[in-house]
């Protein structure tokens, strides 16, 4: 019996280890991932602790792949955070590290992408949609607050082009400092979200947006204040959602309208919270915008979107 094909998907992102595996057809089979640990009380890691957890991450996450009567055609991986030559981090090269030795040994090609590209096609695939020519990609977690409008080339690849931006905080960061000073585990997003459901009003907080940029430290640093001064920890997480929320309806609207967009997709870890997309979709439906928002699952970091890709690309070019 002849091995049906399948395709590897591999992400070594910031704080996540993934590996996941597609068919031809963009079937999910498989899909592992492992969080890596983050001292309480402590907000991030440095490059070498994230390069060592990977590496101890990634073969168990393989190992646990079941490949049963399928053998890996081609494999998709993350090879830098962003579509930029000057984009690097070392907690990348673990994962393609991976990449390159099991397509050197399995005789398959590896198909290199970005992490953005990676979260923009794990978001397609969740809300199974084709994406149009052109659109306004929101990417959102604790690394990025990036606006960026995608144009399909001719060659069937996406141009992401930078269109707004937090000038100082990214959204990731102003809810872990806020979770972190709350007592709440790093990454805070999951915990807050939960936390702030508990609350009856939002504590206010406003956030500076024009055309296109947007600036959190202000209202980071406001309710750090509050939560010192004792403020109801359930009413500053809505207050922090909402505020997030809010600030980035204002500027999808004016890039929406500079660019002539119908159309936006949310992606990242901070995407997934269900306030802040409830306050993007109301400020975009007032302009008659359509918002794609992917399963949670498939907003934070995975594997899903490079195997997706990898999907594609063999079939663009005919194997």
């Amino acid at each position: 019996m002849t091995a049906e094909e399948a395709v590897l998907g591999l992400d070594t992102s910031c704080y996540t280890t993934s590996a996941a595996l597609l068919d031809r057809e963009g079937n999910l089979l498989a899909d592992q991932r492992r969080l890596l640990k983050v001292k309480p009380g402590h907000r991030g890691l440095a490059q070498s602790e994230m390069v060592y957890q990977h590496t101890r991450n990634l073969p168990d996450l393989l190992e646990a792949l079941d490949l049963s009567g399928r053998k890996v055609a081609a494999i998709g991986v993350s090879a830098q955070p962003r579509p930029r030559e000057d984009s690097y981090m070392p907690a990348f090269l673990v994962g393609l590290g991976m990449a390159r030795s099991l397509g050197k040994l399995l005789g398959v090609p590896v198909h290199r992408l970005t992490h953005q590209h990676n979260h923009m096609y794990a978001g397609l695939w969740s809300v199974g949609k084709t994406a149009p020519d052109r659109f306004l990609l929101t990417h959102i977690s604790g690394g990025t607050t990036d606006l960026l409008l995608c144009e399909r080339q001719a060659d069937g690849e996406f141009s992401l082009e930078p269109r707004g931006s937090s000038i100082d905080l990214h959204a990731g960061q102003f809810i872990d400092r806020v979770g972190v000073a709350l007592g709440l585990p790093f990454p805070a997003g999951p915990h807050l979200e939960r936390l702030a459901g508990e609350a009856e009003t939002p504590y206010p907080l406003k956030v500076w947006t024009e055309g296109g940029n947007l600036s959190l430290s202000g209202p980071c640093t406001k309710a750090l204040r509050a939560a010192e001064a004792g403020a109801d920890p359930a009413s500053l997480a809505l207050g922090v959602e909402q505020a997030i929320g809010q600030g980035l309806g204002r500027v999808l609207q004016a890039i929406c309208r500079e660019e002539g967009l119908q159309q936006v997709l949310l992606v990242g870890g901070v995407s997934a919270n269900q306030e802040i997309r409830r306050c993007v979709e109301t400020a975009l439906a007032r302009e008659g915008i359509s918002l794609w928002v992917p399963d949670p699952r498939y907003s934070v970091d995975g594997a899903v979107g490079n195997a997706w890709a990898a999907v594609l690309r063999e079939k663009q070019e005919g194997r």
